[in-house]
């Protein structure tokens, strides 16, 4: 009779804690989805003689970029993807990941450096390395701002989203 009691007692207490830990992660879950709440949109477009790249970013409560980009550049298949950052004082530093238009089959991420300048934003060229299959701009390398291709002025957003 005493081992049935402990063992119930043992039972409704492991009962009770799950009961919290899932209230928990339901808190949890609540302040990630507020955080990512956006809270304004911006449009941007570059042209670069045959090339033209669309930039949607979207500023969400908890500080961070999220958005999307299509990039139809010349003698290259269109892409089109997600842009997911932060900005780091007037630069966003950014990961891209987008498919080719005419392969939806194979997922690519790139890192991107955009310098916010003059409500534009000018797409900086860096030095990459893979290492394990992850792409990343190196640290101890400038990106350039100046010598650059693509320089997005502000532009109307298409969808109202």
């Amino acid at each position: 009779m005493k081992n049935l009691t402990l063992s119930c007692l043992l039972i409704t207490c492991i009962g009770l804690q799950s009961c919290k830990n899932e209230e928990k992660q339901k808190e949890i879950e609540a302040a990630k989805a507020e955080g990512e709440k956006v809270v304004s949109s911006e449009c941007y477009r570059a042209i670069y003689e045959k090339d033209t790249l669309q930039l949607k970013l979207n500023t969400l409560k908890n500080g961070k970029i999220a958005g999307n980009m299509i990039m139809k550049v010349a003698q290259a298949t269109e892409t089109t993807g997600e842009i997911a950052g932060e900005f780091h004082g007037d630069t966003l530093f950014a990961d891209y990941t987008f498919v080719e238009v005419t392969n939806k089959n194979k997922t690519f991420k790139n890192p991107m450096a955009f310098l916010k300048r003059d409500n534009k934003l000018i797409l900086g060229k860096g030095e990459m390395q893979t290492t394990m299959g992850v792409t990343y701009l190196l640290k101890d390398k400038p990106i350039d701002f100046d010598r650059v291709k693509y320089k997005f002025d502000s532009a109307e957003c298409a969808d109202k989203k």
